[in-house]
This record gives C-alpha cells, sequence and structure tokens, in this order.
C-alpha cells in the first residue's frame, strides 16, 4: 500500500479494519482529531484526493494510490499559510481549538455556492466551545484580532498565542505524542445498576495474545476517595474505589484490562468472566430518599462525610430567614410549581483521558486532559502514598472541559497499571464512555412559591430542591449548595426558606458543569417571578429590577455559604436597561403569519470561586535574550487564560505581548494552582500572575537603579530596556549584570482564598412560535455581561456566545436518558443531539462598564455566567407568545406542541 500524506510517502500497510483517522495518527499527522469516531463531529475531516472525508469512517486501505491532505498539510511548502487558516487567525474562529482542524479542512473544500449556505455546508461538523459566531466571521473574511505590537495590551483584541499552532495542527493535545513502549487500556464495565461482584475470573483475559494485566478490585487500594476536585477535599464524600467490588450504575468499571494494542485489550475485557450478585436499584431521587428503598453507599456517615447514608441523602441545606408564612399571608399574589431540568453531557470534543510513564529520574509523569492538574496530583499522592516530588501531573491544551474535566476519572487507573507494570500506559475514552462512564450535569427538580404585593414587592420566596447526584457524590454537596445561594441571594425579600438534598441514585454519576447548579434553579426562580409579575399585571422586568439586590446591599440565602461574598462593582442595573433598549429597539421584529411573538429575559448573578478559597501561583522571569516568561499552572481549554495572563504581565512590564512566553498546566512550574474552574482563571490566577509581573518590575527597577546609582523614581521600564535620565538599559544587558552578582531576575505572585466577587448577567429572546408544529425560531438573542474591565473583548464575546450556545442546547433539545433500567440510551452524538451552526442565532452580546475592586486591573470572571440566564429567558419568552408556562426541560418541539395542544392553543384545537 502507498498513500502520500501532505506530500510525504508512507508505504505500511494499514491494520486489517483500520480507519484512515488512526493510520494518520500512528505517523505522526497528530492534527487528526478523534471526537467521535462515527463520522458525527468532523474533527478528523481530511482530503483524499481534494475531496473532504470523515477519516473516521473512511477505511485506510481505500486511501491506497491516493494523496491525503490534512491540516498541517494546507500551508504552502515554505509556510505560507493557507487563506482559510490565515482568516480563522484573524477572527480567532476557535476557543479550545479541537474541532478548528476540521473545520479548516471543511471550508478549505467550499466552492462559491456552498459558501452561501454554512448551515447546509456545515451539517458535518461540530463546535462546543465558539457558539459559531467566530467561525462564521472566519469564514466570511471578517477580521477581529489586532496587532500585538502597538498600544497597550488589556482591552484590546489580542490573539491567542497557541493560534498558530491550532491551525496548522501543531498545537499538541493530550494524546499529541509518541510514547515509546506505551500500553494500551480498556475498561470492562458493569451491565448493572447495582451488583456486587461475587466473582472474577481473569484467565482467560490473560491468554490473549498481547494482553499484559488485568486489574480488579482485589488489585485496588481500598481507600476510598471523591473524583469532584475541589481545593479543600473534605467538601466531597469519600464514596469511590478505584475498582471497586459493588457495583453502582450501568457503566461502572469493573476492570482494567491493559495489552499491547486497543483491540487486544478490547478482547480481554470480552474474556473477562464475572458473577454478579444483582440487587436491587432505585432511580428516582424522590424514591430513593423514601423509607426501604435500596441504599446506594452504606457507609459510615463521618468517615464518608455523608449526610444520611441508609437514605441516599449525601447533602442537604435547610433554613429560614424570616417566618415564609406569614409572608404569604401578606401577599397579594402568590405562584407555586414545580420545575425540573434534565441531564446534560459535556460533550467536549476531547474525550478524557491520560498516558503516565516513569520519566528518567523515576518520577510517574502523567499527562491528562484535566483542569485540575496540581489537585489530581495531590490526589494521587493520597491514593498510592507517593511524595508529591515523585508524581508530575501536566495538562497539554485541553479540547474543553466546560467542568467534566474537574474529575479524576482516568488518572487513578491508569497510575495504577503504570506503578505495577513500570511500563507506559495509555487510557483514552470512547465517545459512547463519554455518556456512560463520565459525569452529567445534575438533573433537578425544584418547587418554588414566591408571593408579592400589588405594588410589585416581595414578600416570600420557598424553594425545595432535589438533585440527583447519580451512583456517587462527586461535587453533589457543593453544586446543591451552590444552586440555592445566588439564585436566591440577587433578590431581596423579606422571608426566605430552602431545603434543598442532594441525591444518590444508581445512575451516571452527575458532576461540575458550567454553572454549578445556578442555571437549574434559577430556570424555576426565573420563570416563577415572570408568572408572578403576570398575575399582579406587571411587567415582568419592571417587578424583578424592583426586587433585585443593589449595590452594597449584603447577600443573604438562607442555605448559608455566601460570607465570604462581596458586589466588588455592579453593573445588574445597566445588564436590566440593555434589555429595556433591546425590547423597544426589536419590538416590530416581524414572523411568519401566524406564527406567535413573543419575548422574554433573566436575570443572573454568581460568584467566583468556591467558599474557602480557590488558590493560585504564578513565576515571571527575565530571560537572557530580554524576553519574559510567564509560569501559571491554569490549563488552556478553551477559557482564554493565557491570552489574558500574558495581556496582564506585558501591562506591568512595558513590553508586547509577542514578548512573554508562557508555561501552564504542569505541577513543575508552579507551586500551586486550584485549577481552571470556578470561573477564576482571569479572576483568581489573573491576579497571582498581576502580582508576579508587577514584583518583577519592581525588582528589575530596582536593581537598574542600584547598578546604575540613579534615582528609583528615575527609572522605567519602556521598549525592551529600562529608561534613565543617562538612557536606556537594554534588558538583555540588564540581564547580564544582575546575574553576574547572583541576582535572579525572577518574581512570584500569590493570590487566592477570599473575598469572592460577584458578576452578572441578563439574557433577552423575541420568538415566533408556529402553533401548528411546535417550532420555534429565534428572532432577537440579546445579552448583557457584567464583566469588570474586559480584558479581551473579542475573546470575552466569546466566551459569552459559546455560553449561550451551550444553554440553548440544554434548553431545546440535549437530553441523557436513561432507560427503565438505568442504562444511558444516548450514548452517541447522533442520538444526542448537539447544537449546530443551523441551530444557533448571532447573540448580540453588550458589556456594562464597571470596574472590580478584587478581580485584576478590574475584571470579573464572565465563563460560567452567560449560561444561567438562558433557559428562563427562553421560557419566559415562550410563555409571553403563547400563553403556556412550560416547566420542564428541554423545551423540544414535540413538547412544545403537545403542551400548546393541551392548553387550546396549538392550531386545530
Amino acid at each position: 500500500m502507498r498513500i502520500e500524506v501532505n506530500g510525504r510517502t508512507h508505504e505500511e500497510d494499514p491494520r486489517p479494519g483500520q480507519c484512515l483517522r488512526t493510520y494518520l495518527r500512528e505517523r505522526g499527522w497528530f492534527g487528526v482529531k478523534k471526537g467521535c469516531d462515527a463520522g458525527d463531529c468532523g474533527a478528523c475531516t481530511v482530503h483524499v484526493d481534494g475531496e473532504p472525508v470523515h477519516s473516521c469512517l473512511y477505511p485506510a486501505f481505500r486511501a491506497d494510490g491516493r494523496a491525503v491532505t490534512t491540516v498541517e498539510g494546507l500551508a504552502s511548502p515554505d509556510g505560507e499559510l493557507h487563506p482559510v487558516q490565515r482568516r480563522f487567525l484573524d477572527a480567532q474562529g476557535f476557543q479550545c481549538g479541537f474541532c478548528t482542524a476540521g473545520y479548516l479542512m471543511t471550508t478549505a473544500a467550499l466552492d462559491r455556492e456552498q459558501l452561501a449556505d454554512l448551515p447546509r455546508a456545515f451539517k458535518g461538523n461540530l463546535c462546543r466551545c465558539t457558539g459559531y459566531r467566530a467561525i462564521e466571521d472566519a469564514v466570511r473574511g471578517v477580521r477581529h484580532v489586532e496587532s500585538p505590537e502597538a498600544g497597550e495590551s488589556v482591552g484590546r483584541n489580542l490573539p491567542a498565542p497557541a493560534g498558530p499552532q491550532v491551525v496548522t495542527g501543531t498545537a499538541r493535545y493530550t494524546f499529541d505524542i509518541d510514547v515509546p513502549g506505551l500500553l494500551h487500556m480498556k475498561l470492562l464495565r458493569s451491565p448493572h445498576a447495582h451488583a456486587r461482584i461475587a466473582a472474577i475470573d481473569t484467565a482467560a483475559a490473560l491468554r490473549v495474545p498481547g494482553v499484559h494485566a488485568v486489574f480488579t478490585h482485589h488489585d485496588a487500594p481500598e481507600r476510598h476517595f471523591s473524583t469532584a476536585r475541589h481545593e479543600h477535599p473534605e467538601e466531597d464524600p469519600d464514596d469511590t474505589r478505584v475498582l471497586d467490588d459493588t457495583v453502582r450504575y450501568i457503566g461502572q468499571r469493573v476492570a482494567a484490562v491493559v495489552a499491547d494494542s486497543e483491540a487486544a485489550a478490547e478482547e480481554g475485557c470480552r474474556r473477562v468472566e464475572v458473577t454478579y450478585d444483582v440487587l436491587p436499584a432505585v432511580l428516582d431521587p424522590e424514591e430513593a430518599m423514601r423509607p426501604g428503598a435500596p441504599v446506594v453507599h452504606d457507609k459510615d456517615a463521618t468517615t464518608a462525610r455523608i449526610a444520611r447514608p441508609r437514605d441516599n441523602v449525601v447533602g442537604e441545606a435547610h433554613g429560614e430567614i424570616g417566618d415564609v408564612e406569614a409572608g404569604f399571608a401578606q401577599a397579594d399574589a402568590v405562584y407555586e410549581a414545580t420545575f425540573r431540568t434534565q441531564r446534560v453531557q459535556h460533550a467536549s470534543l476531547e474525550t478524557h483521558g491520560a498516558v503516565a510513564w516513569f520519566d528518567e529520574d523515576g518520577r510517574l509523569t502523567v499527562r491528562t486532559s484535566s483542569q485540575t492538574p496540581f489537585l489530581t496530583r495531590r490526589a494521587l499522592c493520597a491514593l498510592y502514598g507517593l511524595p508529591a516530588e515523585k508524581v508530575r501531573v501536566v495538562a497539554g491544551r485541553v479540547g474543553g472541559g466546560f467542568g467534566g474535566k474537574q474529575e479524576m476519572l482516568v488518572e487513578d487507573v491508569v497510575a495504577l497499571a503504570v506503578l505495577r507494570l513500570r511500563r507506559p500506559v495509555k487510557l483514552e475514552y470512547t465517545r459512547a464512555e463519554q455518556f456512560h462512564g463520565a459525569t452529567t450535569r445534575h438533573p433537578f427538580t425544584v418547587r418554588v412559591k414566591a408571593g408579592a404585593r400589588r405594588d410589585g414587592t416581595l414578600t416570600a420566596l420557598q424553594l425545595r430542591v432535589v438533585a440527583n447526584t447519580g451512583a456517587y457524590g462527586n461535587h453533589g454537596p457543593a453544586v446543591m449548595f451552590h444552586s440555592v445561594g445566588e439564585s436566591m441571594a440577587v433578590y431581596r425579600a423579606p422571608h426566605k426558606k430552602v431545603d434543598a438534598y442532594s441525591v444518590y441514585t444508581h445512575t451516571v454519576p452527575a458532576g461540575a458543569f458550567r454553572g454549578y447548579g445556578l442555571g437549574q434553579v434559577m430556570f424555576a426562580v426565573e420563570s416563577a417571578f415572570d408568572e408572578l409579575a403576570r398575575r399582579l399585571g406587571l411587567d415582568p422586568l419592571e417587578f424583578k429590577a424592583r426586587n433585585v439586590i443593589g449595590s452594597g446591599e449584603p447577600m443573604v440565602t438562607p442555605g448559608g455559604h455566601e460570607e465570604d461574598l462581596h458586589i466588588a462593582s455592579y453593573g445588574l442595573d445597566q445588564c436590566i436597561g440593555i434589555v429595556r433598549r433591546a425590547q423597544a429597539r426589536y419590538a416590530d421584529e416581524r414572523a411568519p403569519d401566524g406564527w406567535l411573538v413573543g419575548e422574554g429575559a433573566a436575570l443572573a448573578m454568581i460568584a467566583t470561586g468556591p467558599p474557602g478559597g480557590h488558590i493560585a501561583d504564578a513565576r515571571a522571569r527575565l530571560l537572557s535574550d530580554g524576553t519574559f516568561e510567564l509560569s501559571v499552572g491554569t490549563a488552556e481549554f478553551g477559557n482564554g487564560t493565557t491570552t489574558v495572563h500574558r495581556q496582564i504581565a506585558a501591562g506591568e512590564l512595558a513590553c508586547t505581548v509577542d514578548r512573554i512566553t508562557v508555561r501552564q498546566s504542569d505541577t513543575d512550574v508552579v507551586p500551586h494552582d486550584t485549577g481552571a474552574f470556578a470561573s477564576t482563571g482571569v479572576v483568581v490566577a489573573g491576579k497571582a500572575t498581576l502580582r508576579a509581573s508587577r514584583a518583577l518590575a519592581d525588582l528589575l527597577l530596582d536593581f537598574a537603579a542600584a547598578h546604575l546609582r540613579v534615582p528609583r523614581a528615575d527609572c522605567r521600564l519602556a521598549d525592551e530596556a529600562v529608561l534613565h535620565p543617562g538612557g536606556r538599559l537594554p534588558l538583555k544587558e540588564l540581564y547580564a549584570s544582575a546575574r553576574a552578582v547572583g541576582v535572579e531576575c525572577a518574581a512570584d505572585g500569590h493570590f487566592g482564598g477570599t473575598p469572592r466577587s460577584v458578576a452578572f448577567n441578563a439574557q433577552w429572546f423575541r420568538l415566533a412560535v408556529d402553533p401548528g408544529t411546535g417550532e420555534i425560531r429565534i428572532l432577537r438573542s440579546v445579552h448583557a455581561a457584567d464583566a469588570g474591565t474586559v480584558m479581551n473583548p473579542m475573546q470575552c464575546r466569546g466566551q459569552v456566545e459559546g455560553g449561550v450556545a451551550q444553554a440553548l442546547g440544554a434548553t431545546l433539545f440535549e437530553n441523557v436518558r436513561i432507560d427503565a433500567r438505568g442504562e444511558v440510551e444516548t450514548a452517541a452524538f447522533r442520538r444526542y443531539r448537539l447544537p449546530q451552526y443551523a441551530d444557533i442565532p448571532r447573540t448580540e452580546v453588550h458589556f456594562m462598564e464597571t470596574t472590580d475592586a478584587i478581580g485584576p486591573l478590574g475584571a470579573k470572571s464572565m465563563s460560567e455566567s452567560p449560561f444561567n440566564p438562558v433557559a428562563p429567558a427562553f421560557a419566559n419568552a415562550l410563555r409571553d407568545a403563547t400563553g403556556v408556562r412550560f416547566t420542564e426541560l428541554p423545551l423540544t418541539r414535540d413538547r412544545v406542541w403537545l403542551g400548546l395542544r393541551d392548553a387550546g392553543v396549538a392550531e386545530g384545537t
């Protein structure tokens, strides 16, 4: 067999049945990505004789005698970027970048007619990060990126430092490396929702050629832990083992087979013989709390940190401020209803995975797709009794996270294999495993009751919240506490009450997800307030504006955990103003004849970081060539922190961002970083970068003044030098002089703990609904974001657009369905519908004019918060259009039509 790939000839025959994707990657063409292996996402798109194909479906043998082009081959031989690559750079048409190679290859093959119909052209490509606007701008040739050479850094649309690598396919994600002697791991998973392993026989599996080992619960540490990663591990229950003798959901790992190839490991899994004692299972959280229900975790409440194990309650919150019954008695109108939200998959295109080995110094090195490399190292050390200096954890560029990679789902079992075999081992989840072996967003049931006087003043607010945490409590209590925090604190009411429960069931575990519980509860609260306002004959937005917390007011929630929160800047009034202007500006937006038209809005507040603190270290260093190196622990997965950290450092060091290189997401580079989650990448890690850079600037100026014997006040950094009354001292010379006397040109920065700040958002939709079919069209989408000082408007806008798009998916059609046995039915993208290019409108994004007193240079968070107000704003617009209040997500077309039919609104009823 002979294949020409990017002008290079390969003559090795493929394995029987091998697809072109794996054939190319095995030969070093790592720009070809695995997102689904089913032809659903387009991340693996390449050209075969000029025609785009999904290489995961294309048999490798069919490429015999053909010319294959991957993203690495788009540029000309002399390195000149293809026009499509240049346009994606100019528009920054990517965030995590994992889908970008596929989009580049698809776009490069489009003719003029296809370019005119992008919804059809991009049916075979998915993006989870961008919301698609940046991709469209890239295709259309819209330039957003500014030159890094001119002007101040902060507040400008400066490019992502890894942009050139992303568009050329040379950015290195978790598995884009060649590890000699690599072994492959596959996991045998449980077919039962609840069972005890009575016996397990691995003899037949070990006889499979190429199988090196089979690990079971007999080989795993007895220690229980949580897969959730938090700065303070005691926030989560210790209810998980690496491999357990009791399985608690369909898909839980039972055994790990390590072999020379994935095929041999898979065959080994098929040969493991397991005898199960099947036990009763409970799938519904309300049933799980009833007397006599099967117990998911029969553990000691204190040592495992489970609130009430026998009642399947992993965590609960109860509290009352004032007297809600008295408050409801004072109300002129009361609204009460139950709202339900569904499981949602993170669906990051890069699946979970890790590869580990021993380095030349005998250290266990784990390369993983993780938002929390430092916390993962800490957990591995505790689990296997290893000193921190003997373990290194590093994340390459991470292909999306959204909270799903704030877990230790693969690293523990990979480390077990490497410690036993002393060989490199790789475990990479399939797309199906992401659905039945990773985590989801928590499904919530929220009973809300709210009362108000005729003038629109809230008198009482009461919530009963039940969150289904699944078979394990990772993040369960924390998500529950957070869900009833800012969702209640953002509104004033003299009487508030909450009863909240995080409940075990024998279903796939839930975990951290963008918004961390707030989106689920805000769907209920914002919908209820909209309905309550209508009962009082008031404008819903005006009703909310009368009752929202004001600047400087205390944040009060009966659930607690708000003590260290501060409104360090207030932009909610501006957000409401943006919505009011949108209402006026688009009041005459037309819809097809016979369609119903309505509008709706919702507000949201979110905190930065979890209670108890989020910690980051940074280090800034002058290099011998006069440039700077910035070391940070934060992982980059499309959140854009790398760009912002360079901008912050450049401002303090009076240089352009292209003179700063960044080392990151590696436990070797800084003492500690809690991780890239809880909206802290800019606010916490950025503050550490600010302090490190500022300290380095002071150090350099102090040394220069002493070295030159001039007043310190007469020295300043500028133009790659220290300027002083006698001229300029180039930084290269300053470095040499400092090193000659033993002065290290480096400084550290640290930030974390408390206080924490809050950010505000508002979303507004204008919708049209076909009463005959339930079809909904979004006529306008407007989002107001209070992000404080916006470090990079282009990048921050992308975060908002991506958050709105992801939330629209959860609002309209995404749903991880569980059957009557507890098995996930939607374990593929073609069964689990993600938003496509054609589904997402262009959202008009507005940033408020605020400056935060806590965040670096006045910045606030904006990665999670845009998600939270989307579903209630959409539901409120649907209510305005149809008169029907929908209380369950997702708002699928059939559910909407049935609701309209039952209410007598559907055409013909």
